[in-house]
């Protein structure tokens, strides 16, 4: 079974140095209560990805690659909430890759990390960029973002303890 094990971090665009890598990302999502599907396209390559509901920075997650042309066509044709359009930067820190997206579009003015680890309680060296952990707040998962877009909530208190309404 595929598992997907992340901390999400707020980050000052200011402090970041040139990145390793950098394209351009669009997703959109097809609702279901117990999975997410997304539809990405990264670049020239193109998924299918199946997300379920986890527990703590704890998901199922199920990654398949399909044509370019397909997903653009499910993009056009079937995605039924917002999308999410960013430009995903690579950087190395701490002996870890780091993924900073800088989004676009509706959730313009988002800048945000995410580093894959291989257990909950790994430790991780934070990079100086880094602001805050947003791990915890479901607000800023890319499914909800597609349809709440950032500058929409930005400004209101975070309330870790219950889920935002869908």
């Amino acid at each position: 079974m595929g598992v997907e094990i992340e901390r999400k971090f707020l980050v000052d665009p200011a402090e970041l140095p040139a990145p390793e890598a950098s394209f351009a990302v669009e997703q959109a999502y097809l609702d279901h209560d117990l999975i997410k599907a997304r539809v990405r396209i990264a670049g020239d390559q193109a998924f299918l990805t199946l997300k379920g509901v986890g527990s703590g920075l704890t998901r199922t997650e199920f990654e398949y690659t399909i044509p370019v042309e397909d997903a653009r066509e499910l993009l056009k044709s079937v995605a039924t909430s917002g999308r999410i359009e960013k430009t995903r930067r690579h950087y190395r820190y701490g002996g870890r890759l780091w993924e900073v997206d800088l989004f676009a579009g509706a959730n313009e003015g988002l800048v945000m990390a995410e580093v894959e680890l291989t257990a909950e309680d790994d430790q991780i060296e934070t990079p100086p960029w880094v602001q805050r952990e947003v791990s915890g707040d479901p607000r800023f998962f890319n499914a909800y973002l597609a349809r709440h877009p950032y500058p929409e909530w930005k400004h209101q208190s975070a309330d870790h303890s219950r889920r935002p309404p869908p």
